[in-house]
């Protein structure tokens, strides 16, 4: 079972690393992390790294393709054209293809998520409309092969989820417990239904203290330009 990563400068940890702890305890699991271009690939918090064996030219296929997503720069993976052609033709050989957070935003820039249901962090999730995306404020959404995922968090239900559909129930239970996954938070403010006005705009300013480190992309995402020139390029 191959499993391949996209990892890209700005990307929410979390993303990436929860599904890869749940999806790599499945029984004959490769994981490869996977980049544009090898070498170190640097997080949203600019304080953890990960290094990627493997660039987009060294990756032809897999059975599951995950894309994770970002505070922002989710926006400039959006406009590449050679990540998202590379999408595309990753996705011709997939079992499955995957996203976390603002990931289902790249996925729907490549076009292959146009008509279909899907979720994302709650902040970015209405940005899916201007693909022809249906936003759906779910913790996981599936459309046949494609799973998409809610925030950061979700990525690890998601791939439970996922390995239950692959290696069944006793082996997802088994990689749950393994990863003694048995969420149990003080407060009940995970979701943006839940949660207060007050805590909404505490959670959008920790938000935007991390988008702010990429100003230039910031500046086109409030402007509403970068989509306008993604929607007109595809």
């Amino acid at each position: 079972m191959k499993i391949v990563i996209y990892i890209y400068n700005g990307i929410t940890m979390l993303d990436a690393i929860g599904p890869y702890e749940v999806l790599r305890n499945m029984r004959d699991a490769e994981v490869y992390f996977v980049a544009e271009n090898k070498g170190e690939i640097k997080a949203d918090s600019d304080y953890v790294h990960l290094n990627a064996k493997f660039d987009i030219n060294e990756i032809e296929s897999a059975d599951i393709l995950l894309i994770p997503g970002s505070a922002i720069t989710f926006i400039r993976e959006m406009k590449n054209e050679k990540v998202l052609n590379w999408i595309n033709k990753i996705d011709k050989t997939t079992k499955w293809t995957t996203s976390v957070c603002s990931g289902s935003l790249i996925l729907a820039a490549t076009g292959l998520l146009k008509d279909k249901e899907a979720t994302s962090h709650w902040k970015p999730i209405n940005l899916l409309k201007d693909f022809g995306v249906k936003p759906k404020n779910k913790r996981i959404v599936k459309q046949g092969k494609y799973i998409t995922a809610a925030g950061v968090s979700a990525g690890i239900d998601m791939a439970l989820y996922l390995s239950n559909e692959i290696v069944g129930e006793i082996e997802t239970k088994a990689i749950q417990l393994v990863i003694e996954y048995d969420p149990n938070p003080i407060y009940d403010s995970g979701s943006i239904s839940k949660a207060s006005n007050e805590v909404v705009k505490m959670a959008e300013i920790k938000l935007a203290k991390d988008a702010k480190k990429e100003i230039g992309l910031m500046d086109l995402f409030k402007s509403g330009k970068t989509l306008m020139k993604i929607k007109k390029s595809r």
